[in-house]
This record gives structure tokens, sequence and C-alpha cells, in this order.
């Protein structure tokens, strides 16, 4: 479906990488405007008048909100090649509760790392940890967590890798150590093009990393 796409976006955004990503699998040119978060744009404000946050896709001057939703949108609009989701309504629905899994569980979890006070840090590390240990009993001896192509889930989960460094640096948190089977499959993942040109340098997400928690934890 032709027509004018334009992403609302945050370059180190873990969500709006997920939006970028299936932008890429499905071959769709778009304009990408980056937001300034402290400073957001009326065209932000216009286009997310509730959640007033990124990313927003914005097809043909309407606008979807929420990755995981933009994501479903652009692969019900987009049908023609690669599929995202699995056609088999059961297996579709597996994959959605694993999606909300990585919102409800992971990314919740990576947040607690954050908090001021070191007993909760290393509760926080702990529980990301076993967030991502749920998610290697999940994908088994698969390749993807789809089975054999790249797809909804993996998606959802693979922008949390761009972050694995930073992690290792400030927290001394060794994922590759405890979650061996996440890391084999980020690199799989990041075989694919889609992914791989999403992906900034580590050390720049490490610096954006260090210098929001130095804020986050003044604040």
């Amino acid at each position: 479906m032709a027509g004018k796409v334009v992403l609302l976006d945050f370059w180190p955004s873990l969500f709006g990488m997920r939006v970028r990503i299936a932008l890429a699998e499905k071959g769709i040119k778009y304009e990408n405007k980056e937001e300034d978060l402290s400073n957001k744009s009326p065209l932000l404000l216009e286009m997310n008048p509730v959640i007033k946050q990124i990313p927003v896709l914005i097809h043909n001057g309407k606008p979807v909100c929420e990755s995981l939703i933009i994501v479903q949108y652009i692969d019900e609009v987009w049908n023609d090649k690669c599929p995202l989701l699995p056609s088999d309504p059961y297996q579709r629905a597996q994959a959605r509760f694993w999606a909300d899994f990585v919102d409800k569980k992971v990314y919740v979890a990576s947040r607690k790392i954050w908090r001021p006070k070191k007993e909760e840090q290393e509760a926080g590390k702990k529980e990301f940890l076993e967030t991502l240990k749920t998610m290697e009993g999940e994908l088994g001896g698969k390749p993807y967590f789809g089975g054999e192509t790249f797809g909804y889930v993996d998606l959802s989960l693979i922008p949390f890798y761009s972050w694995f460094h930073a992690y290792k640096v400030l927290d001394n948190l060794n994922i590759e150590a405890e979650c061996p089977k996440i890391i084999a499959w980020a690199k799989r993942c990041m075989q694919k093009e889609a992914v791989a040109k999403t992906f900034h340098d580590p050390k720049k997400v490490l610096e954006f990393v260090a210098q929001t928690r130095k804020k986050h934890v003044t604040a």
C-alpha cells in the first residue's frame, strides 16, 4: 500500500527500533523525524495527544501509536512480503503473548537496574536475567522465536541487545555468560540487514545510557 509514511522517533529508543526494523524488513520508504524528548514537537503532541510519546507512525496523515501496535499495523497493511506475525491464529496469539511479556517483564526489569539504591539495582539485575532466561526457555532449540524465520517476537526483543554493552560496562552484567542462547540468537538476528542497519555504535549507546542514568539518579 503506497502513501506517505513518516516516523516520529528518537535514535536510541528500544521501541522506535522495533518500528524501524519492521519498516526495513518490509522495504518501506519513509521520512524519519527525530524528536527531542525534552522539548517535544507540536507534531508529536498533535499526533499522540494521549500518551505524548514516540514512536508514532504517520501514514497518509493518520497516526498509529505504541510500537507493538505499529508493527502489527505495518504487517497488516504491507502484507505482500516478509510476514512478521504467523498466519495461524493460535501461533499469532502466542507471538503476541511473548511480545507482551517483553514489554511487561523484560523491559520493566531492565528499568529497575537504574534504581538509585544498590540493593534495588542488584534485585533488578537478577530479575532482568531471569526474564531473559525465560525467553531462552521459549526459544528452545529454534533459530528464531517463531521457528525458522525472523518474526514478531524477535523484533520485539532484539532492540534490547543494543544496550547489552552498556549493561556490561556500567553494571558489570555479563549477559553472555548468563544467557548464552540469547546472545547466540541476537548474533543470528544481527546477520539480517534490516536489524544490523538499525543498530547504532555500542559506544554511542553507552554514552547516552551513562548520561541518562546520571540525570535519572540526580533528578
